[in-house]
């Protein structure tokens, strides 16, 4: 097993967040937000080919994709995207193109972490930007995580339970609250909460570990009115240096999971998912030219996806800078022109009700953050 290997074989993963506490203030906004981060770099030119460009047969020859899915003259969808094209064609889909947060330097672990943190100084934070944001809207309560993610971690203490599979850990015990009464501070009713949602968790038959399976259950818990209000899905191994293939092939496959994954989700939240933004997220793109293994290395601008209920026009939004050698960032990546935390805020907006000038001073402590709700919800 090489390094990358050993970096990227980790399986899909599900986190939650953002359950009501009963405790505090009442809450603002009731939206949820659910993240899709693509871990090892998602190749946007692939997952929306810029057909207008003419510059793309030039640089990718092998890449090329075929079957394109129809947008607009100038972008197309890839063939794995049906489930997102439909969601298109429902007016409930979004694409933003040549995005990504202000970091340039290609590493996956620096990436990741300013793609959770929020902040441009890698490891610098010990709080993630949807953790802060959930703190100001106060809905930041217990997560459903063996290990709460970066991303949803605030300043308020975070209680983290997972469902278990040890022998009689289904059965409601009234010794379990008797101890849970001893460690816990609060009333009495913050205490049955929490071991109610430990013994509902339970009563799932929670097997499905890959992303779509994930992606299910994160429906159906989100969608209680008592359920959390983030969920984070992890889906690995975009990282395709070699044999990246076009219609068909190694990226192919993540996009078609990264579109069940979508679909799951709607299906799940049911009538909630029309008050629901989905974002996908990635520590970079690739590079617009293809490598001498019929892949793609690290590269920096990408594209990200927006799907719900909380969308009233599909769109694509992008400041295209073009695939000309001279356009391209170090002669080498797609430009990156639109900064991903402005589409993070504007979803922080929609969701849970904040102003883009809190989110800008106490999300991303970036005074001059653009502010693109209008294009996005508008």
């Amino acid at each position: 097993m090489n390094r990358r290997e050993f970096i990227y074989s980790a399986p899909a993963a599900l986190f939650f967040s953002g359950f009501p506490n009963f405790a505090m203030a009442s809450q603002k906004k009731l939206g949820r937000m659910c993240i899709i981060i693509l871990e090892g770099g998602l190749d946007g030119i692939a997952a929306v080919p810029p057909i207008g460009d003419r510059n793309l047969p030039k640089l990718r020859k092998d890449l090329i994709i075929e079957n394109e899915l129809e947008i607009n003259p100038f972008f197309g969808l890839h063939p794995s995207l049906k489930n997102f094209a439909n969601m298109l064609h429902m007016n409930e889909a979004t694409i933003i193109h040549a995005v990504n947060f202000p970091y340039n330097r290609r590493s996956h672990f620096e990436g990741q972490n300013i793609v959770e943190s929020g902040i441009l100084k890698p490891f610098s934070s010990e709080t993630g930007w949807l953790g802060r944001a959930m703190d100001l809207s106060e809905i930041s309560g217990r997560a459903l995580s063996l290990d709460t993610p970066l991303l949803v971690r605030g300043k308020q203490k975070v209680e983290n339970f997972f469902p278990a599979s040890m022998k009689g850990s289904r059965n409601d015990s009234q010794a379990l609250l008797e101890a849970l009464r001893n460690v816990y501070e609060g009333d009495l009713l913050e205490t049955a909460n929490i071991l109610s949602d430990q013994i509902k968790a339970n009563q799932v038959d929670f097997r499905a570990r890959d992303p779509v399976g994930l992606a299910t259950y994160a429906g159906t818990k989100m969608k209680n009115s008592i359920g959390p209000r983030v969920s984070v899905i992890r889906v690995p191994d975009f990282d395709t240096h070699a044999n990246q293939g076009a219609d068909k092939g190694n990226h192919a496959a993540q996009l078609t999971i990264v579109d069940d994954v979508l679909k799951a989700l709607k299906d799940s939240l049911g009538d909630v998912w029309s008050n629901t933004i989905v974002v996908t997220l990635t520590e970079f793109g690739r590079t617009a030219r293809q490598n001498g293994s019929g892949g793609t290395d690290h590269g920096f601008g990408s594209a990200s996806f927006l799907a719900g209920g909380l969308l009233n026009n599909s769109r694509i939004i992008s400041d295209w800078p073009g695939l000309k050698s001279k356009n391209l960032f170090e002669d080498r990546d797609l430009y990156a022109t639109l900064d991903m935390r402005s589409v993070c805020a504007a979803c922080l907006e929609a969701s849970f009700g904040l102003e883009h000038e809190q989110i800008r001073e106490d999300v991303f402590f970036e005074p001059k953050l653009p502010r693109l709700f209008n294009e996005i919800f508008s």
